[in-house]
């Protein structure tokens, strides 16, 4: 499972929705062997007031929070962060600088699912990779 939830400026995220979207999904895709077809994004809009953010950041910042069940390797996890910082510039041109990224991992049966918990799912991917 991965879960993202993408924080920005409303006026500044519109545009592109996406083109961002498929940028993450295929970074989360390529990187996690995740199906295609499962595709799991929150966008959370701001207003400028709401979203605040050090100056050597632009107002085109972006905050993603990556929720997975816990099993991944440390390089697989890399390669996703590496993928988002190359495919996000490339489909929005948001610089590098204005980019944020946190993972966080949970045990799968932290998760609830479809009335069950993560743990008694059964899935049609590997979670360790």
């Amino acid at each position: 499972m991965a879960q993202v939830k993408i924080f920005g400026i409303q006026s500044n995220l519109e545009p592109i929705r996406k083109a961002l979207s498929d940028a993450i999904h295929r970074a989360v895709v390529e990187a996690l062997a995740y199906p295609p077809e499962k595709r799991f994004h929150r966008f959370i809009s701001l207003t400028p007031d709401e979203f605040l953010y050090p100056p050597d950041r632009s107002n085109r910042y972006l905050i993603l929070e990556i929720s997975i069940f816990e099993g991944r390797s440390i390089e697989a996890k890399k390669a996703l962060i590496r993928a988002l910082y190359q495919y996000i510039p490339q489909a929005t041109g948001i610089t590098l600088q204005d980019i944020e990224i946190t993972i966080f991992e949970t045990p799968r049966h932290n998760w609830g699912i479809r009335g069950i918990t993560g743990d008694e799912l059964s899935l049609n991917y590997k979670v360790g990779v």
